[in-house]
């Protein structure tokens, strides 16, 4: 007898019509399990098994470092294959855990696919044989492996979310720009190296310029991307498709993807986020998570770039610019909307005896004017407002940056009072009906339980009942914000007094200083019965919430 099998004489007629293969496992998790659980020790164990049956091993399949929750596994693809080709007739594992965690695709194998070809499966140590009638135990044993599976996976997940709320560094590879710190693998240190390319980046992006304008100029200035870097460090050892084309110059090429990641990603700034990925048990990775919904901890290392910059970025990425059809970009792209339907103001040149451009509303040259009028603004009549107005703004910060800044902030409370008020009991309100549903919930099913109402009826309230408590409760995570928001833009009214004086005698305005001092540029128009024009347009800073308003009379 051996590990529960008493083997009779039929067993020695049957040993030589035997095909056998061997199947090893051992994942990152089974580390832990000590030598007993390495690959080689299966291996030895099971050859030395067949042997004693008389048993011809035709192949040894391993797989090491793979999860059995899936069958995403090289090397049991490849002894599925041969069980189709009839290469095999015989499975056996150490024990029913190395053939998978997966309950439901451990037990299609056993109960299915390994029938269906006439293969023979063993897991030795769990007394498993599917030519014998002692196999009542192998679904349950599928099930507790699963449970063992989730449960560390909820432990892993519970130890990285811990990382995340304290602000540690989690990853495989330290973020573009900087390096891990050697005394401290969760702690990030500025590479010295490739931390002027994401500075560069950002300057760019500063400017106006979008990822693929950035693209182009580190391809000319032959800027090998964060993949050749990580592996001539030997983090990595993977090319990308850039690279594979073409060896000698592909290193240059950089995707667009990759550059956008790294003007969004707040670690620039000094923070630490995590949690970016929506995570399922055995299914793995599903989606994306939106930006509100990351974990941020911030001040964990030295920032690349300044927070208020990183903010204005942003900004820009939400409302990029498209070059002209001579290839230039116009110096008011992506900052001059119109205040009616909240389109942009596009550049055009008119086809006068003497020619001028003009911005004009991009909803009215698509649609005409049953949809949007035309708000017609010269680019010349906007640069020497704007020019003068940031001059303007810069003498009387200069003359007395105090009074100037306390103005500000009075101003932005009056203003911002009332909306805040608003939003607070707003606020409040939602607070107050999300409290009602749960207890509408508790009633629920008290009532169900007490033979009241239905099940049937009670999962449909319920599902009502969650679905407006989901949606509360967005709102209610989107009003906060909004409101922390509101109440931080009046404390910003010094930065923008610091910020803007240095700008008193500029003498031409051009896109890196426009998009450092300008969040937008809001043109309204208003016609009279006698159809003459007003034109107003308001300027807002990035630093100060206050719109600037001149008239221009069409």
């Amino acid at each position: 007898m051996m590990n529960g099998y008493e083997y009779t004489g039929m067993d020695a007629i049957l040993a030589g019509s035997f095909r056998a293969a061997i199947y090893c496992r051992l994942s990152k998790d089974d580390d832990l399990d000590g030598e007993s659980a390495s690959i080689a020790n299966q291996r030895d164990m099971l050859e030395s098994y067949c042997e004693k049956q008389g048993w011809e091993v035709v192949a040894v399949y391993q797989d090491d470092g793979y999860t059995g929750l899936n069958m995403e596994r090289p090397d049991l693809k490849r002894m599925l294959k041969a069980i189709e080709r009839r290469q095999i007739n015989l499975v056996i594992t150490k024990d029913l855990s190395r053939l998978g965690r997966n309950y439901l695709q451990t037990g299609t194998l056993i109960e299915d696919f390994f029938p269906r070809h006439g293969v023979r499966y063993i897991a030795m140590n769990d007394g498993i044989d599917t030519m014998r009638d002692n196999n009542d135990i192998a679904p349950f044993k599928n099930i507790l492996n699963e449970m063992y599976s989730k449960d560390i996976s909820k432990k892993v997940h519970s130890s990285y979310l811990l990382k995340a709320q304290q602000g540690q560094f989690t990853g495989c590879v330290a973020p573009f720009g900087y390096r891990k710190d050697p005394e401290d693998k969760n702690h990030l240190l500025v590479d010295e190296e490739t931390a002027p390319i994401v500075r560069q980046i950002f300057l760019w992006a500063l400017e106006g310029h979008g990822p693929n304008f950035i693209r182009r100029r580190l391809e000319e200035q032959k800027v090998p991307c964060p993949t050749w870097w990580n592996r001539e460090r030997g983090f990595r050892n993977v090319r990308t498709k850039w690279e594979k084309k073409d060896p000698e110059n592909g290193r240059y090429m950089w995707d667009f993807s990759v550059i956008k990641d790294i003007l969004m990603n707040p670690v620039y700034t000094g923070a630490i986020a995590s949690q970016k990925k929506d995570y399922r048990f055995k299914i793995g990775t599903i989606g994306e998570k939106k930006p509100q919904d990351w974990i941020v901890v911030e001040e964990r290392h030295e920032p690349l770039i300044d927070s208020k910059s990183f903010a204005i970025v942003q900004d820009k990425l939400k409302s990029r610019q498209r070059p002209r059809q001579n290839g230039e970009t116009s110096l008011f792209a992506g900052l001059i909307k119109c205040g009616e339907c909240g389109k942009s103001l596009t550049i055009r040149t008119t086809h006068a005896k003497h020619p001028q451009q003009i911005y004009a509303c991009k909803t009215y040259g698509a649609f005409g004017k049953n949809h949007c009028t035309q708000h017609r603004v010269e680019y010349d009549t906007l640069y020497h407002l704007v020019l003068n107005k940031i001059r303007e703004c810069a003498k009387a910060a200069l003359t007395d940056g105090e009074a100037i800044a306390g103005k500000l902030t009075n101003t932005c409370e009056a203003e911002q009072k009332g909306q805040r008020e608003a939003l607070e009991r707003s606020l409040t309100k939602d607070e107050e009906r999300i409290e009602v549903l749960e207890k509408m919930v508790l009633r629920l099913y008290e009532d169900m339980v007490a033979g009241r109402i239905s099940e049937a009826n009670f999962n449909l309230m319920l599902d009502k009942t969650q679905k407006e408590q989901a949606e509360l409760k967005e709102r209610l995570a989107q009003g906060r914000k909004k409101l922390a928001d509101e109440m931080r833009l009046a404390m910003d009214a010094k930065q923008w007094v610091d910020a803007i004086q240095e700008y008193a005698d500029i003498t031409e305005l051009d896109a890196a200083t426009l998009n450092r001092l300008i969040k937008e540029i809001v043109v309204h128009e208003h016609i009279d019965s006698d159809k003459t024009r007003h034109i107003s347009i308001e300027i807002h800073f990035n630093l100060k919430p206050i719109p600037e308003v001149e008239q221009v009379n069409g």
